[in-house]
């Protein structure tokens, strides 16, 4: 009797948890919408940039995340690297009618350095480390790697008017598995696989709009994403 109450435990809490990962629909398709911005002081190798995006599980309406993020930059003089000192906000919803939310504070370093490949295969790679104080757990870090890839269609070159392919791959790596509260997350926390189709509007200005998959240890769903980019 014992053995069978124990198997009748352990098979409602299998049941349980699953149905909690399939309440995201996987199938539909969710929507990001961005801004990023960066600028120098002058002539300087100081500077500014940051992003707002609003996140929805579906095209609009059903938040799953708000983030307002923005950092110092600094570029050396000698050297063709980026280095930032950030923070970010990000309000976090939760899949369907539930209007609730939390709260994460972050504090980021990066360093982000282009590589060009011939005459039209301009990449970029950037490393960053973030440190995340999430409501009702435990200070935890995060490894990311993500490279950019952008290839003018039109022109040879990322001119005005350009018309260009975007792509990029992003892996997340946590740095510790304890989130606290007897809980815990997997190392491998997330890939990001994303195509779109740019274009140049003038310079320091452009657009894209392409699909993003995100795949977590949990769920795989796609993004639809419009951003829009500006450097002052």
């Amino acid at each position: 009797m014992k053995n069978i109450l124990l198997l009748l435990t352990l098979s409602l809490s299998l049941f349980f948890s699953k149905s909690g990962n399939a309440q995201i629909n996987q199938d539909a398709m969710g929507a990001w919408y961005m801004y990023f911005f960066n600028t120098t002081f002058n002539e300087s190798p100081w500077g500014v940039q940051g992003d707002i995006q609003c996140r929805n599980w579906n095209i609009a309406g059903d938040l799953e995340q708000l983030l307002l993020r923005g950092g110092i930059t600094y570029q050396p003089e000698m050297a063709d690297v980026k280095m930032t000192l950030g923070y970010g906000h990000i309000t976090t919803g939760v899949y369907g009618s539930d209007k609730s939310t939390s709260s994460e504070s972050r504090i980021y370093q990066e360093v982000l350095f282009p590589v060009q490949f011939g005459n039209r295969l301009y990449t970029n790679h950037r490393f960053r480390y973030e440190q995340r104080f999430a409501e009702n757990q435990a200070l935890r870090t995060r490894y990311r790697y993500n490279v950019f890839l952008n290839i003018p269609l039109n022109k040879p070159e990322m001119d005005n008017k350009t018309l260009y392919l975007a792509f990029y791959n992003e892996i997340f790596i946590n740095g510790q598995r304890n989130t606290g509260n007897g809980n815990s997350v997997e190392i491998f926390d997330r890939n990001r696989l994303y195509a779109a189709l740019g274009y140049v509007i003038q310079k320091g200005r452009k657009v894209q709009l392409g699909v993003m998959r995100q795949t977590t240890d949990q769920w795989s769903k796609k993004q639809l994403q419009f951003s829009f980019h500006q450097t002052f």
